[in-house]
């Protein structure tokens, strides 16, 4: 049975600090000392053929940043971590988890999906012709086998943040279904956007989460429009109040040109959303961290997900979104969260 109501680690931060809004903005304040950036290395991955439609017969390119440990002498293991929608792998819980990691004797990899990154060394909007979408599932596993060989004889984790965990849950659906990843030893899954439409109507309910989103999302498709004649008219979108709105134009715009399988955006959202017994193939140890108050990840999913052995369910009372900050004074506690899940004894994996 799954135990949603006692984490492994416990959270309490000042009350003044545990409304939602509170966790959630104080998420986006980068602490003093963060300086992963300065010995990361810019890694570029072939991810295997374009399934969008776009570029048949092309190899997606996908790219991403290695940090070595920074603990002499110790190599606990690589750890992959995954941004959510619209973040990349400098968002602030991104950069802020790899350090903490690497100063524990981690090696991390921070991932970049499609269309996704800081525009630093590379435009990732130029790697790849097709647009970004929540169901490309195969060029994500066929980067993550790569970026797992890179962690030799020892062990290999998958860490996701709200899409990032819907695309870690769904990495761990592929180890266990179709093709191991090496050494994977645990995936962990942070606000998981498990049902990815009821996700978009939270977001939408709130002006300030709508108004992220929505920026966010237009801006990365104006980006991809003005190198791409073909991609989708953002002018349309810009007319559009809502980001389930947005998404359905998004989805007929693609269907039209034949290159989505869904008439709607129901059907977009139900194909990559992890629901009911879709976790119940699992043979490696899966762990998913939540907050019962995360403004755009509602709850009740989670209590529906069928029991297995390899599933761990931890429901905090508060974090909001891919919070779990803690203050006076400002401490980010996510990483306190995640690194006893790596720790933790692995000896029940499956194989």
């Amino acid at each position: 049975m799954i135990d949603y109501r006692t984490p492994r680690t416990p959270f309490r931060p000042n009350p003044l600090v545990r409304s939602a809004s509170a966790q959630t903005v104080l998420a986006m304040v980068r602490p003093k000392g963060i300086d992963i950036t300065t010995d990361e290395q810019l890694i570029l991955l072939d991810a295997g053929p374009d399934l969008t439609g776009a570029e048949p017969g092309r190899t997606v390119r996908l790219h991403g940043y290695f940090n070595a440990s920074r603990s002499p002498g110790v190599r606990r293991g690589l750890v992959m971590i995954i941004h959510g929608w619209e973040g990349c792998s400098h968002s602030n819980y991104n950069v802020i988890l790899a350090q903490r990691l690497v100063e524990q004797g981690y090696a991390t990899f921070r991932l970049n999906l499609r269309d996704h990154g800081p525009g630093v060394h590379i435009n990732p909007y130029a790697l790849n012709r097709g647009v970004f979408r929540g169901t490309l599932i195969e060029e994500t596993a066929a980067a993550t086998a790569q970026v797992a060989r890179l962690a030799g004889d020892r062990p290999f984790f998958i860490v996701g943040a709200s899409m990032g965990g819907n695309f870690a849950l769904r990495l761990a659906k592929w180890h266990s279904e179709r093709t191991p990843f090496h050494n994977l030893h645990k995936v962990v899954a942070i606000c998981p956007a498990i049902n990815p439409g009821r996700a978009t109507d939270a977001l939408d309910r709130n002006p300030g989460t709508r108004r992220y989103f929505r920026q966010r999302w237009l801006r990365s498709l104006r980006a991809k429009r003005a190198l791409f004649a073909d991609a989708p008219d953002v002018h349309e979108l810009e007319r559009i109040p809502l980001v389930r709105d947005m998404t359905e134009w998004f989805i007929q715009e693609l269907a039209r040109k034949g290159a989505v399988p869904f008439r709607n955006a129901d059907e977009y959202f139900a194909s990559y959303a992890v629901l009911g017994d879709a976790l119940t193939s699992l043979t490696v140890r899966t762990t998913i961290i939540t907050a019962m108050n995360d403004p755009v990840i509602p709850v009740m999913d989670f209590y529906t997900l069928t029991p297995h052995q390899l599933l761990d369910v931890q429901i905090h009372p508060t974090g909001g979104h891919c919070g779990f900050v803690d203050a006076p004074p400002l401490r980010h506690r996510m990483a306190d969260l995640i690194l006893p899940e790596l720790v933790e004894d692995v000896s029940q994996t499956l194989h």
